[in-house]
């Protein structure tokens, strides 16, 4: 036990330095040599486009401008447009104000009106109702029929060639992205003026390893074609917009001629405010863009690790460096020599909060925004995460503790048979091939969860117990008794339940649960809707399963009489979700009877 705790706390420790100090260092030693450089720089020469070229040359950009009380700053954000150096044929600006409940809008017409030597196409588009930057997004961007979309925060003024230099990139068909510098006009803090001089380098660096993450909202300029629209409850769309694009195919640029200045000052509760929603943000995307981490990203699997994906988890290293080395503190002088250095570096970080009036080092200030920027993030991730709980789990009927405890009993019980089982499955799979020609595992569509919004749709995975291409005359059939079609080793594997196996990755996946309603087949959701009442209730809130009630207390389903039948049991097992101490005993039952089933050969 101690050294496995001490082996945590090392590796905990390793992966916060890691991520702060050895992760810079590997990039700029990396991004640095020839052949990362060379890679990086493989598109075409950028040429800046000049006013005496051919204007038919120039892309169309559309510069989209979301607002929300922006009344301080719209004034000089319309004044710097109109300076942009760009033709007027090839430009229109919209800024959308969304819901405003002070004079963003009348500023921004009175300001127009009396800009009577500017000929760019601006537009006030002025909506009542606040409904959210990715709902303005969204519906902006996809209403526009440009060639290149640009966005950008009204509190942020632009280089005047900006247009001209991102086009010349937006020439190479590969490029979908382009983003800029960003610069603090008045850094609120010596800490934030720091934290940002970090995070550009680290942003230039990985840009010349060919692996930009995400953009920066101040401004940036997107492939009009490659955009992916945005999930309405996306946090951080500047970084997730970007992705979605890099994800299909395109590259993102940075451009350091290109600047954007953010003209707003942040004061300590709204840097807070902000770096929470950052971090809940920071969370949102780790688990969205999870495949960004996958080898076959390469550059960007890495950087995503690297800088995006620790960054959420650093505030759970440092608990668990902080907690694992005051356990063998006692044991260990090393640990205890590690657990003085974590407390002294805490107790410089809070100085500057706690006597404000002082003067401190530039490092301790910079100490202090680092420390409380984590925990701000990690406040922030709470958050969301509870956010995220009561949304998908909390309906009125269910018991909270239910539903989080059945989700972790899926996890580790997906994870557990899935390597006790491997031998068996590989044994399977080389049956399955021996026994008849065709895959060994098959996917098929079936129908997931319900909630008041949706109806989810799942892939499950099985092993292949029927001949190839079973349905390919018949179409979506119940199977029968003795079905010709099942194979010698499928009608093994079907009175053993050996065929649900490969579910367990569902499981693990999140589509589906151990215990719950069969998931049923979406050829035959809508006769069953119309012929069994409260049908499509059964899954109400809940994940299908691989085993459950229904399916321990009757076989494969033959006709619409037995799929009434079963109905039956999945709503008297909904019903036991209402409390611990039911459900926690129905939910083993079925467990148990489950491997009696299995061991016994009473599947069909």
């Amino acid at each position: 036990m101690t050294t496995s705790i001490a082996v945590i706390t090392l590796l905990a420790m390793f992966l916060v330095v890691y991520h702060h100090a050895l992760y810079p260092i590997v990039l700029r030693l990396w991004s640095a040599k020839p052949k990362a450089a060379s890679k990086s720089n493989s598109a075409p020469i950028v040429r800046h486009f000049s006013q005496t070229e051919n204007d038919q040359d120039l892309p169309f950009i559309d510069l989209i401008i979301p607002a929300y009380n922006e009344a301080e700053f719209v004034a000089a954000k319309l004044m710097m447009i109109s300076a942009l150096d760009y033709p007027s044929n090839k430009i229109r600006v919209r800024l959308v104000c969304d819901g405003c409940t002070d004079d963003t809008a009348e500023i921004a017409r009175q300001t127009l009106q009396s800009m009577h030597f500017c000929d760019v196409d601006i537009q006030v588009v002025e909506h009542l109702k606040n409904r959210g930057k990715v709902a303005v997004l969204n519906e902006a961007i996809g209403q526009s029929e440009a060639d290149v979309v640009a966005l950008s925060d009204v509190s942020a003024l632009i280089s005047v060639d900006a247009m001209l230099i991102a086009a010349s990139h937006f020439e190479n068909h590969s490029v979908g992205v382009v983003c800029g510098h960003y610069q603090l006009l008045n850094p609120g803090s010596e800490g934030e003026q720091k934290y940002w001089q970090y995070q550009r380098k680290v942003r230039e660096n990985e840009a010349n390893l060919g692996a930009l993450l995400g953009a920066h909202g101040a401004f940036y300029l997107i492939r009009r074609q490659a955009f992916v629209p945005l999930r309405e409850d996306t946090i951080n769309d500047d970084f997730v917009l970007p992705m979605n694009i890099m994800a299909n195919g395109y590259r993102a640029v940075h451009e350091p001629d290109i600047c954007a200045v953010e003209l707003e000052q942040a004061n300590d509760d709204l840097d807070r405010a902000r770096r929470k929603r950052i971090g809940a943000g920071n969370l949102q995307q780790v688990v969205r863009l999870r495949h960004m981490m996958l080898p076959r990203f390469k550059g960007q699997a890495f950087a995503f690790f690297s800088g995006k994906a620790l960054r959420v988890a650093v505030p759970l290293l440092l608990i668990v460096s902080a907690f694992g080395s005051a356990y063998l503190a006692f044991e260990s002088l090393m640990f205890g020599v590690l657990l003085g250095l974590q407390l002294a570096g805490y107790s410089l970080a809070l100085l500057p909060r706690v006597f404000p009036s002082i003067s401190f080092p530039n490092v301790m200030k910079t100490l202090n925004y680092l420390i409380e920027g984590h925990a701000a993030c990690f406040y922030g991730s709470l958050e969301y995460v509870v956010y995220r709980f009561k949304r998908e789990y909390f309906d009125g009927y269910r018991d909270p503790l239910i539903t989080l405890s059945k989700r972790i009993q899926d996890i580790i019980l997906s994870l557990v048979m899935l390597i006790v089982t491997a031998p068996v499955m590989i044994l399977v799979a080389i049956a399955i091939r021996v026994d008849s020609s065709g895959p060994v595992f098959y996917r098929q569509l079936r129908v997931g969860k319900m909630t008041h919004q949706r109806t989810e749709l799942i892939y499950v995975i099985k092993f292949r117990s029927m001949q190839q291409h079973a349905e390919l005359n018949s179409g979506a059939v119940w199977a029968t008794h003795n079905d010709p079609r099942i194979t010698r080793v499928g009608r093994f594997l079907r009175c053993t339940r050996l065929d649900e196996l490969p579910q367990f990755f569902n499981v693990l996946r999140g589509d589906m649960s151990v215990v719950g309603p069969r998931p049923e087949r979406p050829e035959f959701y809508g006769k069953l809707e119309r012929a069994i009442p409260f049908f499509k209730e059964r899954t109400f809130g809940l994940k299908p399963g691989i085993t459950g009630l229904a399916q321990v207390s009757q076989g494969y389903d033959g006709c619409i009489e037995d799929v009434r039948n079963k109905a039956a049991f999945d709503h008297s097992y909904a019903l036991s979700l209402s409390r611990y101490s039911y459900w926690i005993f129905l939910e083993w039952s079925i467990l148990f009877k489950t491997a009696a089933v299995v061991f016994l050969r009473k599947g069909q």
